[in-house]
C-alpha cells in the first residue's frame, strides 16, 4: 500500500509539470501583450509564465542579433528552488543560445589550476546566454562550510572575486547574481518530499544532508560572502523563495529588466513548396525495424 502512494505521489510531481507546459502553451496569444506591463491583482501563474516566456523569446533573440554576453548566476539554500526557475527560463529557449552549467567536483587536475580557471572556461561568448546553476561561490560556501579548502584559500576568494567580476563587467558581460533565500521549515518540507518521491530523490544528495546538519554555519558563510561580494556593480539579487511559483516569476520578470532589449517577434516563416515526385521508389517499410507499438 506504502509503495502505491509513492508511485501516485511521484507520478502527480511529473503530471503537474506536464499539465503547466501544456497550459503554457495554450496561451501564447499573450506574445500580444506588451512587455512593460504590471500583473494583475488576480493574476493566473500559467498567464504570467506565458507572457514572462514570450518576453525571454524576445531577449534571447535581442542577444543574438547584438552579440551580447549574459551571465547568470543562481545560488541559495539547498532545495530553494533554482533548478525550478532554470527549468521555466529554458523551456521556450534555443538551447544553442541559451545553455546551463552545473559543474561537478573538480577533477585533480581542476584543483591544481587557478580557483577561477574552469569557470571561466564557461563563460559566454557573443549572442550567448549562459545560466550557472551554482557557481564560483562553491568556495565561499559548500567548500569553506565543508572543510573543503583551507583558510588561506577562503580568504583569498573573498579578496579575488569582486576583482574578477568587476573584470567580467568591464570586459562587456552582463553579470546577473542571484540567491534563493528559503526557510527553515519551508526547506525541511522540500527536503521530505524529495525523500518520498522517487522522481525528485536525485536532487537530495549525501552533501544537501550533511548540509542540512549546518544550518547556522551556512547562513553566516553567506552574510559573510555578501559582505565582501555585494558591490554597485556586481550586486547580489535576494529571491523569496518560499513560494515557488510567484519566485519563478519574480525573478524571471526581474532578469528580463537587468538587460535593456526591443521587442524582436519572431520572423515570419514561409515554408516551400516540397520536392515533386519524379518516380523514385523507397525500400519497403518491412525491411525497416519499427519501435513496437506499446501505447
Amino acid at each position: 500500500m506504502a509503495k502505491n502512494r509513492k508511485s501516485a505521489v511521484a507520478e502527480g510531481s511529473v503530471l503537474r509539470d506536464a499539465r503547466e507546459i501544456t497550459a503554457v502553451e495554450q496561451y501564447w496569444h499573450a506574445a500580444e501583450r506588451p512587455k512593460s506591463r504590471k500583473p494583475p491583482a488576480n493574476y493566473k501563474y500559467v498567464d504570467e509564465l506565458a507572457h514572462l516566456q514570450f518576453e525571454l523569446i524576445k531577449l534571447q533573440e535581442w542577444v543574438r542579433l547584438q552579440g551580447l554576453k549574459v551571465a547568470v548566476i543562481f545560488e541559495g539554500r539547498d532545495a530553494a528552488g533554482k533548478g525550478g526557475v532554470i527549468k521555466r527560463i529554458t523551456e521556450s529557449l534555443n538551447p544553442r543560445i541559451c545553455r546551463v552549467v552545473a559543474l561537478g567536483t573538480p577533477t585533480e587536475r581542476e584543483r591544481g589550476q587557478w580557483y577561477f580557471q574552469r569557470y571561466v572556461a564557461e563563460l559566454p561568448t557573443r549572442g550567448e546566454i549562459v545560466l550557472f546553476d551554482r557557481s564560483w561561490y562553491n568556495r565561499a560556501g559548500v567548500e569553506h562550510v565543508m572543510g573543503f579548502c583551507n583558510e588561506d584559500e577562503y580568504q583569498e576568494f573573498l579578496r579575488s572575486c569582486p576583482i574578477f567580476e568587476e573584470m567580467l563587467v568591464r570586459s562587456g558581460i552582463y553579470l546577473v547574481k542571484y540567491w534563493f533565500s528559503v526557510n527553515d521549515e519551508e526547506q525541511e518540507r522540500r527536503f521530505q518530499e524529495r525523500i518520498r518521491n522517487p522522481t525528485k530523490r536525485w536532487k537530495l544528495s549525501p552533501m544537501d544532508v550533511e548540509s542540512r546538519k549546518r544550518w547556522v554555519e551556512y547562513s553566516r558563510a553567506k552574510d559573510v560572502m555578501f559582505a565582501h561580494t555585494d558591490r554597485k556593480k556586481t550586486p547580489w539579487h535576494v529571491v523569496d523563495a518560499d513560494d515557488k511559483k510567484r519566485a519563478r516569476l519574480n525573478c524571471i520578470q526581474h532578469l528580463l529588466k537587468q538587460i535593456p532589449y526591443q521587442d524582436m517577434r519572431p520572423v515570419e516563416i514561409e515554408l516551400p513548396p516540397r520536392q515533386p515526385d519524379t518516380g523514385y521508389r523507397r525500400p519497403r517499410k518491412s525491411t525497416q525495424r519499427f519501435v513496437p507499438k506499446a501505447y
